[in-house]
């Protein structure tokens, strides 16, 4: 074991400890405060906090482990994160191998017995690194590390219905007092999920372009869900650079298909995305991945903005 795992997970042991002897002199105490009174949810990205925030309402606190700004996949555990892990009655997380560091941070609560672990991918139809659908089915066995799988479940509105369900169902298993709330709640954020699914198929139905150019391979469950097709510049990590060949064959893309807009996103560098618009005369757009909050916007905001601006590029 290395010295900075061991580390981790010692000073995760004592944070551990420290809570459970806090909440059980509380409750020895009797000590009842506005936030105990509320279900303490860590997601691991950002897009689960909205989901968790809009089915939980005020009955949730909900905070993310993965700080604004870290890319998931590059994400390494500190001391206060597991503390803050150790602290939540649910801890909710994408699945399909999008957290590379989760059996590290699930060995390291495990002595937390009433911590309650949701895997928000089960249930999805997801989609692998050839474009090829698995169900996950829950009690499924799945190597959290592996890359075989898209993780970007959520930037399908179908498939962020799934996950929402995954949520409201864990917090109806804890709360069984409020689950009309939690019902209530989750058929509102369905019906507006549902809503801006219907609108923008209706619009993308009546286009024939079907090809957009982004930064990195983040839109697969988008593109299944309005039958487009996205050809990246970096793959699903968006690590590397494209070769000259897959730059030339991009452009070329683009010069057959009209494309005159290029996109990008916040974990891609846009110079690439700048090249390439240059080279067609085609200008620079951003979309958003929603693994860290934009300006302040909700996950509806961010992808509603997406979907106008794809829809826009290709009509």
């Amino acid at each position: 074991m290395s010295r900075k795992i061991f580390t981790i997970m010692t000073a995760a042991i004592i944070s551990a400890s420290l809570v459970a002897c806090n909440g059980n002199n509380n409750k020895e105490n009797n000590i009842v405060t506005e936030e105990s009174t509320k279900i303490n949810i860590v997601a691991s990205i950002n897009p689960l906090r909205d989901f968790a925030e809009a089915i939980g309402g005020d009955k949730v606190e909900v905070s993310i482990l993965v700080p604004e700004g870290v890319e998931a996949h590059d994400y390494e555990p500190k001391a206060r994160d597991i503390e803050k892990l150790a602290g939540a009655d649910i801890f909710v997380y994408n699945g399909a191998g999008m957290e590379s560091w989760l059996d590290q941070v699930l060995q390291t609560v495990a002595n937390k017995k009433d911590l309650i672990k949701i895997d928000s991918s089960v249930g999805v139809n997801l989609l692998n690194t050839e474009g090829e659908e698995h169900h996950h089915e829950d009690g499924e066995e799945e190597d959290h590390n592996h890359g075989e799988f898209d993780p970007h479940i959520w930037l399908s509105l179908i498939e962020a219905k799934q996950q929402s369900l995954n949520i409201k169902e864990a917090l109806i298993g804890i709360d069984q007092e409020n689950k009309a709330y939690y019902e209530e709640n989750y058929q509102d954020f369905i019906g507006k999920l549902d809503d801006l699914y219907g609108e923008y198929k209706e619009k993308f139905d009546t286009i024939s372009n079907k090809y957009f150019i982004t930064g990195h391979e983040a839109f697969g469950y988008l593109c299944r869900d309005f039958n487009l097709i996205q050809k990246a510049i970096t793959g699903l990590r968006a690590e590397g650079e494209p070769t000259p060949q897959a730059l030339k064959e991009l452009v070329h893309l683009a010069e057959e298909n009209n494309i005159k807009v290029v996109f990008t996103e916040e974990q891609a560098a846009p110079e690439v995305s700048k090249t390439i618009a240059r080279e067609v005369g085609a200008k620079v757009e951003a979309l958003y991945s929603i693994e860290v909050r934009e300006e302040g916007m909700t996950y509806l905001e961010m992808m509603e903005l997406n979907l106008e601006r794809i829809y826009n590029a290709l009509k």
